[in-house]
């Protein structure tokens, strides 16, 4: 079977992922997403927070025993680690410069990540105005790339590119008001041969679509799947509309 990443660069197909935050499902609820998520099969779990009460493992383990879908770490922080995951996004939070997320919370999981021999998926990620302060602005002491500046977030995208990380995340962040900009998603995808994916705000398979068709490789929600779990079901239907021959 092939390393995720290997399917995530191959940009001829799009790919949508779950994001699951521990803190947000009980027992009964998580039951009934994996539930669905066996009858749909998105590509990816994704499994994280900015903040957790609930340990993670747990979540990540109870996904892996009920489903076949790949499931990564999506950290908040250098605490978030496991060796039950199948991999971990290695989030670089380059639209900022806080030298924690920029580096230093990766010198205290480098040791813990090489031990649980999971794939480890370099990552430049890239918080987004989205209308309303989040918490990964709070939590990582960070200022957004703001919204019209598309020269900034472009530039962004194609250092993390020349620094050598395998692919860029561009985050609203969780409930945002409002998606990343279509318009910015464009430009990016122009300046940047990497896999792009997007999250944050996306509530609707209308803006699913048309952050697809800007030019994202996979999408990711989570908060409106949270809200009506059968969502879930669309936005799996639009991945293979998406992904379909043309006739």
């Amino acid at each position: 079977m092939k390393i995720f990443y290997e399917h995530l660069k191959d940009r001829s197909s799009k790919r949508f992922a779950v994001l699951v935050d521990p803190d947000k499902y009980d027992n009964d609820s998580l039951e009934h997403l994996m539930k669905l998520i066996n009858k749909c099969k998105p590509d990816l779990l994704l499994v994280g927070g900015s903040i957790l009460f609930n340990p993670i493992e747990i979540t990540i383990t109870t996904l892996k025993l009920g489903t076949h879908v790949p499931v990564f770490i999506f950290p908040g922080s250098a605490m978030q680690l496991s060796d039950r995951a199948d991999g971990i996004f290695f989030l670089s939070l380059i639209s900022g410069r806080n030298p924690d997320f920029l580096i230093g919370n990766h010198v205290l999981a480098a040791p813990h990540v090489d031990r649980a021999g999971i794939e480890v998926i370099p990552t430049g990620y890239m918080l987004m105005e989205n209308g309303r302060s989040s918490s990964v602005e709070y939590m990582s002491a960070t200022t957004p790339i703001p919204l019209g500046k598309t020269d900034i977030a472009v530039a962004t995208a194609m250092a993390g590119e020349m620094l050598g990380l395998k692919c860029i995340y561009l985050e609203a962040g969780s409930g945002a008001e409002h998606t990343v900009d279509t318009d910015m998603i464009r430009a990016i995808r122009r300046k940047l041969s990497l896999p792009l994916i997007v999250g944050g705000g996306i509530t609707t398979v209308k803006q699913a679509d048309q952050i697809y068709r800007a030019g994202a490789d996979m999408i990711v929600v989570g908060t409106a799947i949270e809200k009506n779990p059968e969502a879930i079901m669309d936005f799996c239907a639009l991945r293979k509309r998406m992904n379909a021959p043309a006739s």
